[in-house]
């Protein structure tokens, strides 16, 4: 008796073969490359945006409050740190004796969205509506 003899059985493989799996995978991302472009645009409006321009007119010294607010949420009027409450009180009473009263709102690029909007919407709804937003010329550090 022999002790080690030849096996002819059929021996199954363990491995997976992820060849064609990888060429489905490829496949499919080239047909989402190609039509996620198509659906965005079948989804957007065909608009034509106008181009940028210069202020209209002059503004007057005497028409111009500025608010200025710091990255950490601290609010000035005119060169004078104050409270939100007490700026819309003071722009409230400007607009009431003079209506060409312009909002210059100068706001550090990290405040925009946690400090801005309060004092936009606090403007408008008392019918302030000519506010500037300022920002930094270009070409300046």
């Amino acid at each position: 008796m022999r002790r080690f003899s030849q096996r002819n059985t059929l021996v199954t493989l363990s491995d997976i073969n992820i060849t064609p799996l990888l060429d489905l995978a490829f496949v499919l991302l080239i047909i989402f490359m190609i039509t996620t472009p198509l659906l965005v645009r079948e989804h957007s409006m065909n608009i034509r945006l106008p181009d940028g321009g210069g202020a209209s007119a002059r503004v007057e010294r005497k028409d111009l409050r500025t608010v200025e607010i710091s990255r950490d949420g601290r609010y000035m009027l005119d060169a004078r740190e104050i409270a939100l409450d007490d700026i819309e009180r003071q722009l409230v009473a400007t607009f009431a004796t003079n209506r060409q009263m312009v909002v210059n709102i100068r706001a550090d690029e990290e405040a925009m969205t946690k400090h801005l909007y309060p004092v936009i919407d606090r403007c408008t709804r008392n019918g302030i509506t000519r506010l500037s937003l300022r920002t930094q010329a270009a070409g300046r550090p």
